[in-house]
């Protein structure tokens, strides 16, 4: 079970910690528990509570209305709001709650409605990303378990997986990108997308993913002779700089592009050969120039 403080209820809602406590004093919406030091904090059911509260109040319904609502109710109203709105926030909130549960099939009917409705790219980009978001705040709290991490990495990487291969492959004379992460590196999604652009933008790709070993890519590399090596950080990396360094000495005819939460404090860092970029706009816009 969960165990929330208010202050990530408010990170995962979008409500404001004050205005949960007047919600909590008038309204009786949630009603915390409190430790053994009177610390208050919340649970599972309490979250996915105040996530619907919050779609239901954003989308014209008062609170007080919303107080009078049995969970059925609410749920039901829910269902009805998300099958009218377009809203990419109550998408993400509905992903968070069948995770909350590892209910595979609702997550599995929620991605498809949304990508069926946005495109894949807009899915991943507009949805998929601050979902993912949100969910490091859940991992930091250590309010999920690594099988979370697992029930929904997989079902994502299965639908860009799915997607790739839908993808045409491009000829051999089209230009070339070597797609890898390093040694010890296992968070593959961002990569997956970033080969899923790569290939839709008309590159010939070659998705080498998770834990390289650098013998292994300069083989790839000297094979293939790619124009572009992408890479993605996400775990702590000791010798970062020193590693970047090397892979810009053994590829100094590569442009190489790294992205991750670990390259973030390196984005002004100046290696001959090395762009570090953020998000999945940036990489199309590197790609497209």
């Amino acid at each position: 079970m969960g165990k929330y403080s208010i202050k990530e209820l408010e990170q995962l809602s979008g409500i404001k910690a004050h205005t949960i406590r007047i919600w909590e004093k008038r309204h009786k919406i949630i009603e915390p528990s409190r430790t053994t030091t009177n610390i208050r904090f919340y649970s599972d059911d309490d979250l996915k509570k105040i996530i619907n509260v919050s779609l239901l109040n954003n989308n014209g319904i008062k609170i007080s209305r919303i107080a009078d609502m049995t969970l059925a109710e609410m749920n039901r109203k829910v269902l009805e709001i998300s099958d009218v709105k377009s809203d990419t926030n109550v998408y993400i909130d509905q992903l968070i709650l069948a995770m909350i549960d590892m209910e595979e099939e609702a997550f599995e009917k929620i991605l498809n409605t949304i990508i069926l409705r946005y495109g894949f790219e807009r899915t991943v980009t507009e949805i998929i990303y601050p979902y993912l978001e949100k969910v490091g705040i859940l991992w930091q709290a250590q309010n999920i378990t690594p099988a979370h991490e697992h029930f929904i990495s997989n079902l994502i990487r299965q639908k860009i997986i799915v997607a790739i291969d839908g993808l045409p492959l491009p000829p051999k004379t089209a230009r070339r990108i070597v797609l890898f992460l390093p040694e010890g590196e296992m968070h593959e999604l961002g990569l997956l997308f970033n080969h899923y652009l790569a290939r839709l933008l008309g590159y010939r790709t070659y998705y080498l993913g998770q834990n390289v070993p650098h013998g292994d890519l300069l083989s790839v590399v000297e094979t293939h002779r790619p124009e572009l090596l992408i890479t993605s950080i996400i775990s702590p990396m000791k010798g970062m700089e020193q590693y970047f360094e090397k892979l810009s000495h053994d590829f100094p005819a590569v442009r190489i592009l790294a992205s991750g939460m670990q390259t973030i404090s390196f984005k002004d860092l100046t290696i001959k050969n090395i762009r570090f970029f953020s998000t999945a706009f940036d990489l199309k816009a590197l790609l497209q120039s």
